[in-house]
């Protein structure tokens, strides 16, 4: 193709699309949007309906509520494995081949959870929970598929839009675990499995909307556009590995901030929420009022993600950094000092959702901000890989402190994860200072 000023080459690689124009790029990202929005509200409508029973159903299975930890380790221990080879994917092939793959392996997850569930074999379910929390993995991925094409100084929002979109689905999921539940009664699934029966569904539906409509690919034609405005034939393919990758972060003081930020965000609330379930069935509360509880938490973590997203592109990811924490603390206290009130329960999980929304939307944007391009997706992979891990880590520590101390120490030392999170930021700022 012989290029001009006006028609500059920017062919998405790998034959994904047609060539994208500037001009074309608002419709292109509009398009590209709402493709994310509307898979995120059935991946968040699958995750969330099997989260809100996982560690029940451990301690079903498992017959004891040390173990129930391991259920939201196996559901956070998916995403971690994948995230690199996922990354590696999408930087080879783009957004869509990782995002489809995410949610076919979560749909087969789900079924092997289930599986799991009616032979009555803990090992057989945790393995099906890894499976599933892939699914996480193509929702987590999503925020930075939306962040490929946005302008910079809208890069918050765009991330922040996407996640809101799970919104829909995670405070619906839930809600509806309890009918699903009901709903395979007769086929002999126990009721606290059913979830996840539907969640395998929901998967396999995600996948095939993003396969037939995430055209052209957002990432490829991220990298065409920029290889079209540097007037080459852009980055070699050696500047897109996972070493690269590593190399960005080790030399951006900024990137190792955001890559505390949301490993310590999501490690602090998946430690946290993982346990509430257990906490609440001891203090009388039913599943019908735990699923309210965690659609409560989880409207915290994706409704107001907009307005995170808006702060964080007009006073700063720092700044925004330093809610988040102040957020996450003041969730613990409420809490872990709860008792037997559900209510005060309900608030603490809230404003837990509330800190991890700003912990992620603004980590994730700073960390987008401070790598290259080129090596962009991989570094966003090994964030995913970081954050999951941390979260794993915590979700196993959380059952242990719970069964041996109980629910109150849990959330101060909870808490206290925030600390390497708030010195990293306040270095930060006083660095620009």
């Amino acid at each position: 193709m012989t290029k001009t000023p006006d028609a500059p080459d920017t062919t998405v690689p790998g034959g994904t699309g047609p060539a994208v124009s500037p001009a074309a790029l608002p419709q292109l990202r509009r398009r590209v949007q709402a493709v994310l929005v509307a898979t995120q509200i059935l991946g968040g409508l699958g995750i969330a309906t099997g989260v809100a029973l996982a560690a029940v159903l451990a301690t079903e299975v498992s017959g004891t509520d040390a173990l129930a930890g391991l259920a939201s380790t196996a559901t956070v221990a998916g995403p971690a494995l994948l995230a690199m080879p996922l990354a590696a994917l999408m930087a080879r092939r783009g957004r869509r081949a990782g995002l489809v793959l995410a949610y076919l392996l979560g749909a087969l997850g789900a079924g092997v959870a289930v599986l799991g569930a009616v032979v009555g074999s803990f090992p057989v379910l945790l393995i099906g929970l890894v499976g599933f929390g892939a699914g996480s993995s193509a929702n987590l991925a999503a925020r930075f598929a939306a962040a490929d094409l946005a302008e910079p100084d809208r890069r918050a929002r765009a991330i922040s839009t996407v996640v809101w979109a799970t919104t829909i689905g995670a405070v619906l999921g839930p809600n509806i675990a309890a009918p699903a539940g009901r709903s395979v009664a007769g086929l002999g699934i126990p009721v606290a499995a059913g979830p996840f029966l539907w969640a395998a569904v929901v998967f396999v539906v995600s996948a095939v909307v993003v396969a037939a409509l995430l055209r052209p690919d957002p990432l490829l034609t991220a990298r065409a556009l920029a290889a079209a405005d540097a007037g080459a034939a852009g980055e070699p393919p050696e500047s897109r590995s996972l070493r690269a990758g590593l190399r960005a972060v080790r030399e951006s003081p900024q990137a190792r901030i955001a890559l505390v930020t949301v490993a310590g965000s999501h490690a602090v609330m998946v430690s946290i929420m993982s346990m509430t379930p257990v906490a609440l069935s001891h203090h009388g509360a039913g599943i019908e009022l735990i699923g309210l509880v965690i659609s409560v938490h989880i409207a915290g973590m994706y409704a107001f993600s907009p307005v995170m997203g808006w702060l964080a592109d007009r006073l700063g990811r720092l700044a925004v950094i330093g809610l988040a924490v102040g957020l996450l603390g003041f969730a613990a206290l409420l809490a872990g000092t709860a008792g037997a009130s559900h209510t005060r329960v309900a608030a603490g999980l809230f404003v837990l959702g509330l800190g991890w929304s700003a912990g992620l939307v603004s980590g994730s944007a700073l960390l987008t901000d401070s790598v290259p391009q080129a090596a962009r997706a991989a570094v966003q992979g090994l964030s995913d890989t970081v954050m999951n891990t941390a979260a794993g880590l915590g979700g196993l520590a959380a059952g242990v402190i719970v069964s041996q101390v109980g629910y109150g120490p849990l959330n101060a030392l909870a808490a206290a994860l925030l600390l390497p999170m708030a010195a990293l930021a306040l270095r930060g700022v006083l660095r620009r200072a």
